[in-house]
């Protein structure tokens, strides 16, 4: 379980989120809203990336700010692959988070051959298209094992077919997933939807509760000139 027990988080005299309450252990989760609302810093919270100015985050009890510590609970796989791929060749890039657990890196090759990429380990990382590079980011996640995947726009600058096969692979997985996304439709089979909006959490609920709401604001908004403007 994640919890998040009136967490904020404030930058240079600026508050972000303000007082974030809430318990996520439902097995497909939402987080949704305008871009700028929040959403990804309270992602980089779960994640243990930051910590609250004030409040507390915790995963299954325990802080997440020690990173090693969470690598068997907590993955996230960033809107953009370029700012998570680390090394030059495919293999090393999959290693690098089992060689942190102390485990054996064999599961490589192991998971190229099983995803049909075993063509993929000698190549040049920065060879890949967009959509194989969030792909492989999304193979080195799954080799730690985490219980929980935190998903920050993950169809973002993916054209249709690759966000299609991509929704597939996710839908498949026995992780908990959290979605970060200012698209209702990138909620399908979400259990549950946190709206967050200018940094607080507005709704709570069930899909069905949260969406149209979210959907007749996001209508109000573009009606209205000066919003557009924010």
């Amino acid at each position: 379980m994640i919890h998040l027990e009136d967490a904020t988080f404030a930058i240079q005299g600026r508050t972000i989120l303000h007082g974030i309450s809430a318990r996520l252990d439902e097995s497909r989760i939402a987080i949704i809203g305008r871009n700028g609302s929040g959403k990804t810093t309270l992602l980089r919270l779960m994640a243990g990336l930051i910590a609250p100015t004030s409040g507390r985050v915790t995963v299954d009890g325990t802080a997440p700010d020690n990173r090693r510590a969470m690598l068997s609970r907590i993955g996230i796989l960033f809107q953009n692959p370029d700012h998570q791929i680390l090394f030059p060749t495919v293999t090393e890039e999959l290693s690098f988070g089992l060689r942190q657990m102390g485990r054996d890196t064999a599961a490589v090759t192991t998971l190229l051959a099983a995803e049909g990429r075993s063509h993929w380990a000698d190549a040049p990382t920065q060879s890949l298209s967009q959509g194989q590079k969030q792909y492989l980011c999304l193979m080195s996640i799954l080799l730690m094992g985490p219980e929980t995947i935190l998903l920050d726009e993950p169809f973002a600058g993916l054209d249709l077919p690759t966000q299609a096969r991509l929704a597939r692979r996710l839908a498949a997985l026995p992780q908990r997933l959290i979605t970060i996304t200012h698209d209702p439709a990138a909620t399908a089979g979400c259990e549950r939807v946190l709206w967050i909006d200018e940094g607080r959490l507005r709704m709570d609920g069930p899909p069905g509760t949260v969406l149209p709401a979210f959907s007749a604001e996001m209508a109000r908004l573009s009606e209205d000139s000066d919003a557009l403007l924010c």
